[in-house]
């Protein structure tokens, strides 16, 4: 087994960084399927966060673990708004 470079702890200073920020969240659903969303990022608690989606009827998992991150099922980056990217 390859041993990650990353440990929780990292993991865990990177996404409280996203706090109440805007999101993009892809989720490894396994079977080769996936699902993406944007949200806020809500909460961030010792061993989960939780993510707000913007769609009111998404009715998928808003809360992962930390682990969750480090394996891959779940990745974060923070959405950039339209107006930067025009600007740029």
């Amino acid at each position: 087994m390859i041993k990650s470079p990353k440990d929780l702890q990292s993991v865990r200073k990177e996404i409280q960084a996203f706090y109440e920020k805007e999101v993009r969240v892809h989720v490894n659903l396994g079977r080769n399927k996936s699902a993406d969303f944007t949200g806020t990022l809500s909460g961030v608690y010792p061993a989960l966060f939780t993510v707000r989606p913007h769609d009111k009827n998404y009715r998928g998992k808003t809360a992962w673990s930390y682990a969750e991150v480090l394996c891959g099922a779940v990745k974060l980056r923070e959405r950039k708004n339209n107006a930067e990217n025009a600007a740029k």
